[in-house]
């Protein structure tokens, strides 16, 4: 099976770290191998496919679909792996491989190409949240996941860094920093959370109408988790003239609905946009971090 790596995969690791473990170079070799270890079938490389890792539709030997993923160790799979097998299914996809394999997951098969972005805003909005619940969980208490405080430290240390020399970047930065220490101040919630919830990580299946994929697990509070949903779809937010009352409003509903405190919402939801704006500015991509800085202003 010859094949190129997709070309958003290629870029988004380029931006995050140069390839200094060859993961992409061996990528090609690791995967035939996989596929042949696992006497597997491969039907196409899903296109554009994910930012974190290669995404291949196949067949197992009793003809049953499936998906082979493999991501680098900087994506934390194996962790991935662990929430996965937590969940067993429950408001996620179900991880098909009890086996071992460094970087390689087998799944189970959803409809790749149809998200909860496919549905009218209010509609997408309320089946991911009802996914969302789903997945909040004790973790296992034996768990090696990384905990938010650990998480928004690395990347608060980035966004200092990172904001240096602009102004109206910095302030933002402050302001989020400060919202960090004050919302973990309190004593922490001990949750599962799928780490990079949004729209479109929730695919249409089978056995169920809509599964969470591609979790970056790590266990804290919801509000946290719910954060990330509140900017979905933030080019139209910014793009329309009440997107600032837009997004306060659905700030209050996903709170409301999904039993949090609408506070410790607002203020996971400012960490998290200014993060993803400053970090958006570090790998050079302008346009997404003005929208996501705009968005975060707005908080």
């Amino acid at each position: 099976m010859a094949f190129e790596p997709p070309r958003r995969l290629v870029r988004a690791l380029g931006e995050t770290a140069p390839d200094a473990d060859g993961w992409l170079e061996k990528l090609p070799e690791a995967t035939q191998q996989a596929v042949a270890l696992r006497e597997l079938t491969v039907e196409r490389v899903q296109v554009p496919g994910g930012r974190s890792s290669l995404v291949v539709l196949v067949r197992r030997a009793d003809g049953t679909p499936a998906v082979l993923k493999l991501a680098p160790p900087r994506a934390r799979p194996e962790s991935e792996r662990a929430a996965l097998a937590h969940w067993g299914g429950r408001g996620a996809v179900q991880l098909l491989e009890s086996s071992v394999t460094e970087g390689v997951l087998v799944l189970e098969r959803l409809h790749p190409d149809v998200s909860v972005r496919s549905l009218p805003e209010a509609k997408a909005l309320l089946e991911a949240a009802g996914t969302l619940r789903r997945l909040w969980v004790e973790p296992p208490g034996d768990h090696v996941f990384e905990t938010v405080a650990e998480r928004t430290g690395r990347q608060a240390e980035a966004m200092r860094l990172g904001s240096a020399g602009d102004a109206g970047a910095a302030e933002l930065v402050d302001a989020a920093l400060a919202a960090r220490e004050e919302l973990l101040a309190a004593p922490p919630e001990h949750r599962l959370l799928h780490g990079t919830f949004r729209q479109s990580k929730v695919l249409a299946g089978e056995r169920t109408p809509w599964l969470a994929v591609g979790p970056d697990p790590v266990v804290g509070e919801c509000a946290f988790d719910l954060a990330r949903l509140v900017r979905d779809r933030v080019e139209d937010l910014i793009a329309s003239p009440s997107g600032a009352a837009t997004t306060r409003r659905r700030i209050k509903r996903l709170a409301e609905s999904l039993e949090v405190d609408q506070e410790r919402l607002r203020g996971w939801t400012l960490f998290r946009a200014v993060e993803s704006g400053v970090r958006a500015l570090r790998v050079g991509r302008p346009q997404d971090a003005e929208l996501l800085l705009e968005f975060a202003g707005w908080l």
